[in-house]
Formats: structure tokens, C-alpha cells, sequence
């Protein structure tokens, strides 16, 4: 994602501004006191300027960002539900993809989990759909929320391999809304998620 261009095309942009501004200034020549509005050449090139300047934003998450971005929301998905059917009831493959908040929060469960000598079997059959409900920067922060829907076979099984909750037989679907979010001036292009929304 493009994010790091937007810095360079303002100061593209700038230059550009004050290339105009010394070409006007070589053919209407140097003020000398007040003469009037800036010369509608100068002044149309400005807005153009800043007009391409907010298109330029507004293209930041465009519809080619957004469905790179999908790509890895799915895997993302996948990768974070499956590492809860670990024996060990660890967090491995998936804790670059948490924040700090969520990998506390998913621990604990987990702890929780180990304690009662329980442990997950999750088989994942696949992301029917991802959609992005919303998008919304604030500052520098991107944050993304997406609705999935998937399919998954899980159960909860004791330490003696009884089954305590689930059915590893049957296909359950299941609904989240996730929250992603990203520092858009980060050299990191990572995405993590911040949030699990009922």
C-alpha cells in the first residue's frame, strides 16, 4: 500500500507550485506594491494542486487497496483461529498479528482453558465471504473493520479425549467482526488486529 507516497507527492507538488510561481513571475514580472488578485493562471494552478493533493488521500485505501488488503484479512482470519486448536495452548504463529491488548485478552482464555485441562480441535474449511464494513483514519492510524463469515469443525476436548462442548462431525458457520489497524507512516506493513466486535 502506498501510503509513504503521500508525503512525496506534496512535496512533488510544492516544487511544482513554486516552478509555476518563478515562470509567472518571469513573464508578468516582480511586484513591487500591491497590484490587484493573484493572476487567475497562478491561482487555478494552486487549486489544481491542492485538488489532485485530496484525491491523492482519498485514493489511499481505493478499491485496489482494499482488496490487497482482504487478501491478507483472510489469512490473517485463518491463521488466528486455527492457533487455538494448538495442544499446548500457546500462541505462536499468530502473535505478530495481535496487538498487545488482544494477544493479553486470547492468552488468558487460553490459560483459563489449560487450567480446566481442556484443549481445541479446530479443522477450518474456509472464509466464505470477507466484507469491509467500515474504514476510518484518525491521525496516522488506519483502522479497518471487516465481517467474515466461515466454516470451521470444532470441539473442546478434556485431557481423556472426551468431547466437552462441539461436535467434531459437523460443520458450524461462524460470524465475526474484526477490527484491524495499521500506523500508515510505519515502514512495517503489517496489519494487527485490535479488536473482536459481538
Amino acid at each position: 500500500m502506498n501510503y509513504s507516497f503521500e508525503y512525496i507527492d506534496i512535496i512533488l507538488l510544492a516544487m511544482i507550485a513554486g516552478f509555476i510561481f518563478l515562470r509567472l513571475r518571469g513573464i508578468l514580472g516582480k511586484r513591487t506594491g500591491f497590484e490587484g488578485k493573484v493572476p487567475p493562471q497562478f491561482e487555478e494552478a494552486l487549486n489544481k494542486a491542492r485538488m489532485e493533493k485530496v484525491e491523492k488521500i482519498k485514493e489511499n485505501f481505493d478499491d485496489s487497496a482494499q482488496k490487497e488488503f482482504l487478501k491478507g484479512a483472510k489469512v490473517a482470519y485463518e491463521t488466528i483461529i486455527t492457533d487455538f486448536s494448538d495442544n499446548d495452548n500457546k500462541i505462536v504463529a499468530s502473535k505478530p498479528l495481535l496487538s498487545k491488548e488482544i494477544f493479553n485478552q486470547f492468552n488468558e482464555a487460553l490459560k483459563q482453558r489449560s487450567k480446566r485441562g481442556h484443549y481445541a480441535e479446530i479443522t477450518f474449511i474456509g472464509v466464505n465471504s470477507a466484507t469491509i464494513k467500515e474504514h476510518k483514519r484518525i491521525d496516522k492510524i488506519l483502522n479497518v473493520t471487516v465481517d467474515f463469515i466461515a466454516e470451521v469443525i470444532t470441539c473442546i476436548k478434556d485431557k481423556d479425549t472426551k468431547v466437552v462442548s462441539g461436535d467434531p462431525e459437523k460443520i458450524k458457520k461462524i460470524y465475526d467482526t474484526w477490527v484491524f489497524s495499521r500506523d500508515i507512516t510505519s515502514a512495517n506493513p503489517n496489519w494487527q488486529l485490535v479488536n473482536t466486535l459481538t
